[in-house]
């Protein structure tokens, strides 16, 4: 079953239709497929980067306390992940 889909009107600057409508030429594919997948591309760094500084920020406020990793656990897992890259 097909999902539905909303329009959303986007004006462009010449220059960047113009790279838009290039590179879905290139690619062989509809501009449009090109932009959703960019944008969809886009979002997902977002969610990454919000996820990243999340952790970043907790690590710095309770780095060293009662809530920081249990260190037996830490080592597990970095001897895991030292054994996964050989």
């Amino acid at each position: 079953m097909k999902s539905a889909t909303r329009n959303f009107h986007l004006p462009l600057p010449e220059r960047l239709y113009r790279e838009l409508q290039e590179e879905a030429k290139r690619r062989g594919r509809p501009a449009t497929v090109v932009a959703r997948g960019a944008i969809q591309a886009w979002l997902r760094q977002m969610r990454r980067q919000e996820v990243a500084q999340a952790i970043a920020e907790y690590a710095e406020k309770y780095g060293g306390t009662e809530f920081d990793l249990d260190p037996d656990l830490e080592r597990a897992g970095i001897e895991s992940w030292l054994s996964s890259e050989k």
